[in-house]
């Protein structure tokens, strides 16, 4: 049983790191945890970032383990209870999940031994079918944009409307998801604003958090929904 809790960003304003989703990755990961085993590859300074979700999680009532600290990243993959893979640059953790030679066996815990996967802005990225949708600029270069493929669409975390009050004319985030989508065969994307998270149980999908969020069709005009909402049609692998 698939089990995603997909987050737009790990820190919303005035809260602490994950504060703002911590009653949901609690529910989500509720007893039958224990340990969770982070990723930081998406930051420069892993024995940081390890550190600040180790606190985190605490709090939570579970405990850390960072696979960049352990002997073996494919191993702690192998034997991991639940995963979560932080925020940060896309593209370098991309790379790096593909340097570790990762990616499958997350792919394989994930969909077929059914453990809990937690991902928070880049982490949700690279949870969908591509990293194509990211913000981040490519400071690196992994050998393929094509991600874990956990759900078969992509995901635009941390997505914005312009503010009508400001003057930049530069292109809107939803320009460039329709640039995306003027190449064939290119999947939904989902816009996750601010605070707002996709929970996936097998094959039911349920939006979760604070705000709404925008999807993106190819052909067609962009419709909001509301936090609550089945968002299960998702999973199919063609809308």
């Amino acid at each position: 049983m698939r089990r995603l809790l997909l987050i737009s960003n790990s820190t919303l304003h005035d809260g602490g790191y994950l504060g703002h989703c911590k009653e949901q990755i609690k529910q989500f990961l509720s007893d039958k945890v224990k340990t969770v085993l982070f990723v930081p590859y998406a930051l420069h300074d892993r024995d940081w970032y390890a550190g600040k979700a180790k606190e985190a999680f605490t709090t939570f009532g579970y405990d850390v383990q960072s696979i960049h600290q352990q002997p073996d990243a494919l191993g702690a993959i192998n034997q991991a209870q639940a995963i979560f893979i932080g925020g940060g640059n896309t593209f370098r953790l991309l790379k790096t999940l593909y340097d570790e030679k990762i990616v499958e066996a997350i792919r394989k815990r994930v969909l077929e031994d059914g453990i809990p996967y937690i991902g928070s802005s880049a982490g949700s990225n690279v949870a969908t079918a591509s990293i194509k949708t990211t913000n981040d600029m490519p400071i690196v270069y992994p050998p393929s944009f094509d991600a874990l493929k956990l759900v078969p669409f992509n995901i635009n975390p941390h997505y914005m409307e312009p503010d009508a009050n400001n003057t930049h004319m530069g292109e809107t985030r939803e320009q460039r998801i329709k640039q995306f989508h003027e190449y064939e065969d290119s999947p939904p994307v989902l816009g996750l604003r601010e605070g707002c998270m996709l929970l996936v149980e097998d094959r039911k999908a349920t939006l979760l958090g604070k705000t709404d969020a925008k999807l993106f069709v190819r052909g067609k005009d962009p419709v909001e929904y509301k936090v609550g909402s089945d968002m299960s049609f998702l999973l199919q692998s063609t809308l």
